[in-house]
């Protein structure tokens, strides 16, 4: 079973109104500890986030952290120093997620862009119902070994695998499967199975196989006769 962003997230959502101040700002990122939050517009849906990064660029002029979407951010830094309220120095569009979202889609988003929460928000009307966590994600992916072993044994047996011959070994989270199987395409087919597992960080199948089904053979054209 995939863990989804509906697992983890924390059912308050961390977010102000568009007309925010900077002070306001600041006084929700302390009194929530979070390092961002998001702005909503009068129907709760949410059209940007303020990050500590921007606080310090309308502060100094000077973006001291890994910027979210670089370019865009850049090209507008005047008007978002020069802004006064949460719409004017945030950044927009903001990234969110839905509560069906995949925690594992969540924590490559979060990778990808440098940050450590999201918005959550209602797949049909886009409101927001929550907020999810870096910390959230880690406490599912930090999983014990001898649990993601037992997933992943049982993700090979669902595959109809012969299991005598396997050998799995885990460490922090890097699993690598010893198997001899009886067609090639069944290493991908192992693989794929194998890094849905929550808790697997990365798979490597080391197989023996009886039959190489993933050869193309080609038919030997005819010689050129002399005419």
């Amino acid at each position: 079973m995939v863990t989804q962003v509906k697992d983890v997230m924390g059912v308050v959502a961390i977010a102000v109104h568009r007309q925010a101040t900077f002070t306001e700002l600041v006084a929700t990122m302390r009194r929530f500890k979070v390092s961002a939050v998001a702005v909503i517009d009068t129907d709760r849906h949410v059209i940007g986030m303020v990050s500590e990064d921007d606080l310090l660029l309308k502060e100094t002029g000077t973006s001291y952290g890994e910027p979210l979407f670089e370019g865009r951010r850049r090209q507008h830094e005047p008007e978002r120093v020069a802004g006064l309220t949460a719409q004017e120095i945030m950044t927009s569009p903001a990234l969110t997620v839905t509560a069906e979202t995949p925690i594992r889609e969540a924590a490559r988003l979060m990778h990808d862009h440098r940050i450590k929460q999201l918005p959550v928000v209602a797949p049909t009307s886009g409101k927001i119902t929550g907020t999810v966590h870096q910390v959230d994600l880690l406490k599912v992916l930090d999983r014990w070994a001898p649990d993601i072993l037992a997933d992943v044994a049982a993700a090979i047996a669902r595959l109809h695998l012969d299991t005598r011959t396997l050998a799995i070994t885990v460490d922090d989270g890097a699993v690598r499967v010893g198997v001899r199987l009886t067609r090639r395409s069944q290493a991908a087919q192992l693989a794929e199975a194998g890094r849905r597992i929550e808790g697997v960080v990365d798979l490597e199948v080391d197989a023996i196989y009886d039959h190489d089904d993933q050869t193309r053979t080609h038919p030997i054209p005819p010689a050129c006769m002399p005419i």
